[in-house]
């Protein structure tokens, strides 16, 4: 299913608002093994949010060379490990060994790659591209060619997957906080277990790019709005009907004109999920003014409608396409929309600090901006944090 929204031939953008064109070009991908056909299981563990506890499920990294030659390396993850419990391929395959494949320090938050080591490990040059030689072009900010794009799951092949345990209370950086008052319906629906109605309206992150699932290959993860509804549906026992509009390529001028379709749905919530496009070229004013009148259109119909409005993560910032002022000033747009019925999903704020531990490459799925399965799941880990009332 190929995708060239808003490219001429040159694979140059018609308009700057056309970003997330790429990449629901995703078809199938072998990975270095041969690949099982085990289907994704629902595990709480993955969608309990990072933050919490003393444990991180599965964190991705991509582990590069310290000069291009070397066959050695180093990755960082979130918090200074206490205790390794699995490092594994993205696909989930290969189970890498302590000592041989991977060493480490208790208290660091750096893994690093032995000579002989069977994880992937590559340089920085790699990721890379000559000027033009690429079908899209995503010249870097820097002027040394272009960002590797990946169209399917090219960088996921590249990255390694770190269960760990670490210190609690770690994490400093803003995290969404349940409010009982923010969206009462759907969350007495959940509690009292009846069926629940859900409208995902977004760009190619939501319609699931990069997700191994539409990457179809192992290990078959869903992108996060199934991701949402699957845990939605364990945690509170009841059915959650969701339906994805969501389109590659798409902003929320587009998303307008999708409001008939959303009521079709009669949704409970709908989860407005725009950004990574807007932030070539659309003001903030604008953003905000659109945002508020998808709300309104639907609300004049459905009053009792509920809404999350989700900040997206960044894009690369190497990518000159993107002004990445506009990430945080269309998170507090977003802000200012928010009243009973209305509530944030800041996934602005946590890639922000994402990327000052870590790099943007060990959690993206096309290195400019769509997030991998760890993104994914991040994405539902905050919008399920909205919804839970807690145990």
């Amino acid at each position: 299913m190929a995708r060239t929204v808003g490219l001429n031939s040159n694979g140059r953008l018609h308009s700057p608002l056309s970003i997330c064109f790429v990449l629901l070009c995703l078809s199938n991908i072998t990975f270095a093994e041969e690949t099982s056909k085990e289907p994704w299981k629902y595990d709480a563990a993955l969608l309990r949010p990072f933050w919490h506890g003393e444990q991180i499920e599965g964190e991705s990294v991509l582990f590069l060379k310290g000069d291009p030659e070397g066959n050695t390396g180093t990755a960082s993850v979130l918090f200074p490990i206490q205790k390794i419990l699995a490092v594994k391929s993205s696909s989930g395959e290969i189970v890498y060994e302590e000592g041989r494949d991977y060493v480490w320090k208790v208290g660091s938050r750096e893994i690093s790659i032995p000579a002989g080591s069977r994880i992937p490990i590559h340089h920085p040059d790699e990721l890379r591209r000559p000027a033009g030689s690429q079908k899209y072009r995503l010249t870097h900010r820097d002027g040394n060619g272009e960002i590797l794009f990946g169209a399917r799951l090219e960088y996921a092949e590249m990255q390694t997957c770190i269960t760990y345990q670490h210190a609690p209370g770690l994490w400093k950086s803003a995290v969404p906080v349940y409010d009982s008052k923010a969206l009462p319906k759907t969350v007495s629906k959940l509690t009292s277990k009846q069926p629940v109605s859900i409208v995902v309206l977004g760009d190619s992150i939501s319609a699931g790019a990069n997700s191994s699932e539409l990457g179809k290959a192992p290990p078959y993860q869903p992108a996060y709005p199934e991701l949402l509804q699957i845990h939605l549906e364990n945690r509170f026992g009841t059915e959650v009907k969701l339906k994805n509009l969501s389109v590659g390529g798409k902003a929320t001028d587009w998303g307008i004109t999708q409001v008939e379709n959303v009521l079709k749905e009669k949704p409970d919530l709908v989860i407005l999920a725009f950004g990574m496009n807007d932030s070539a070229g659309r003001s903030t004013e604008d953003y905000q003014a659109k945002t508020k009148q998808t709300i309104d259109l639907i609300r004049e119909q459905q009053p009792e409608t509920e809404f999350i409005l989700v900040a997206s993560m960044l894009g690369n910032r190497g990518w000159t396409t993107l002004k990445h002022e506009r990430f945080p000033e269309y998170r507090d747009a977003l802000q200012e929309l928010c009243e009973p019925g209305i509530a944030l999903a800041d996934v602005t704020a946590i890639w922000t600090e994402f990327l000052k531990l870590k790099q943007d490459w060990d959690q993206t799925g096309n290195g400019v901006n769509h997030p991998n399965d760890f993104g994914h799941r991040v994405y539902a880990q905050v919008i399920a944090t909205l919804l839970d009332p807690g145990k």
